[in-house]
């Protein structure tokens, strides 16, 4: 048992680390296959109690464990399976109770075994509670806006208010549209017309193949607006690293925007300036695809809902439900896995030439070496602003209420300077 936990984790964070659903899950249950089958042979050859029935859930989870590896499910095939296989580890874990109570009779029983059989059992239950939860979320929190389609898949979009420029929100790394949509949207819909969406496999938009670098983002949102029906040029506003994505748009596709607001975004560089972002990235890309495995069983729900977002209510439940499932989590995945690449890509932008551009920093915990980047990033107009608050965090320019206000007056600043030429300075 200590083996094949062992090599679960070896395999899955250092052997695979960063590696998708199909291939995380696979390898943790072949490694937990492996220990059931060494309980088998070797009680068989070194004991007087032979524990052959270990065979059992060793080719249950062996079998489970080559199919992921082979046949890389999707998330629609995994979300449909979801329905069965708690059901049948529940099962299982009857029947090896029942055959562990006839042929073991040693302290290793209550000791090793029955716990054990115990974290199976909360698999079990907590993947049927996931499941149904997930259905449930879907009802209670219809869909605003539409669903577009951008070629043979759709991408959420919701848009509110009236006038030019249009405003379009670039939620941070592995966000749903929901943090964007809670403070920000409606401060400018108050002003102007503003667009929120979710990029692919958060929400309400479908998953995407392939790569999910600023690149492909980039094209993404341009098929979205495009099909929508959404004219330019826009001002975008880009949190964290949707900074980072709409630096990439703007260098694709120049003459569709109209000005930009950064809002802490993540310097373009920062592998090479900030020393301990690449430390910090390796460990969130093996984190990470860990994530959409331990969301099939209901753990990334358990721990979002003890997650403290000062959101409005019905944004902030949204967001939870959305944070928690495993669709989201293989898109956070993702991007991560494309971060770099995005990064690289997002240095296309060497000028904005006189559009307007405000660079809002958030001082409070701020790493070494942050904030003299984001100057650097002011330097990509000559029509510009940095403004730094010093007592905002990262993410309460999005979340908190009274911070996302100056959020918001930094975007309408940037709408206004659109509309009457004028300088930010000014």
């Amino acid at each position: 048992m200590f083996t094949g936990l062992v090599a679960a984790i070896v395999l899955s964070v250092f052997v695979v680390g960063g590696s998708t659903e199909p291939v995380i899950t696979g390898v943790v249950l072949i490694a937990f296959a492996l220990g059931w089958a060494m309980l088998a042979w070797l009680s068989d050859r070194r004991t007087d109690q032979p524990q052959r029935w270990a065979f059992v859930p060793a080719i249950f989870m062996g079998v489970l464990g080559l199919a992921h590896l082979i046949l890389q499910p999707s998330d629609n095939v995994l979300r449909a399976f979801g329905w069965v296989w708690p059901i049948a580890l529940a099962v299982l874990v009857v029947w090896i109770f029942i055959q562990v109570r006839r042929s073991l009779h040693k302290w290793s029983r209550p000791v090793i075994i029955y716990p054990v059989l115990v974290v199976l059992l909360l698999a079990a239950f907590g993947g049927a509670y996931e499941t149904i939860r997930e259905t449930q979320d879907e009802a209670a929190y219809p869909k605003s806006g539409r669903s577009i389609d951008v070629g043979g898949r759709t991408l959420h979009i919701s848009c509110t208010g009236s006038g030019t420029p249009t405003v379009v929100l670039e939620p941070g790394l592995g966000e749903p549209g929901a943090m964007m949509a809670g403070w920000i949207q409606p401060g400018v819909a108050e002003t102007t017309r503003v667009c929120v969406y979710d990029r692919a496999g958060k929400g309400w938009s479908e998953q995407a193949e392939g790569p999910r670098d600023g690149l492909a983002i980039a094209a993404d949102l341009h098929a979205l607006l495009s099909a929508a029906g959404v004219p330019g040029p826009y001002v975008l506003v880009g949190h964290s690293s949707g900074g980072v994505y709409v630096q990439v748009y703007a260098a694709r596709y120049p003459d569709e925007v109209a000005g930009m607001v950064l809002l802490d975004s993540q310097p373009p560089d920062a592998f090479a300036s900030l020393p301990g972002y690449p430390g910090v990235y390796e460990a969130l890309r093996k984190a990470t695809a860990l994530f959409p495995s331990l969301a099939r069983i209901g753990v990334m729900r358990l721990i979002y809902s003890f997650s403290v977002v000062d959101l409005p209510p019905e944004a902030r439940a949204e967001e939870r439900a959305i944070w928690s499932t495993a669709s989201h989590n293989r898109s956070l995945r993702d991007e991560v896995a494309g971060l770099k690449a995005a990064l690289t890509q997002a240095q296309d932008l060497t000028t904005l030439g006189e559009k307007p551009l405000i660079v809002l920093t958030a001082a409070k915990g701020a790493e070494t070496g942050w904030l003299p980047l984001q100057d650097e990033m002011a330097g990509l107009s000559t029509n510009s602003v940095h403004r730094v608050l010093q007592a905002a965090t990262h993410p309460s320019l999005t979340e908190d209420e009274d911070v996302a206000a100056m959020s918001v007056r930094a975007i309408l600043d940037v709408v206004e300077a659109v509309r009457s030429g004028t300088s930010l300075a000014g």
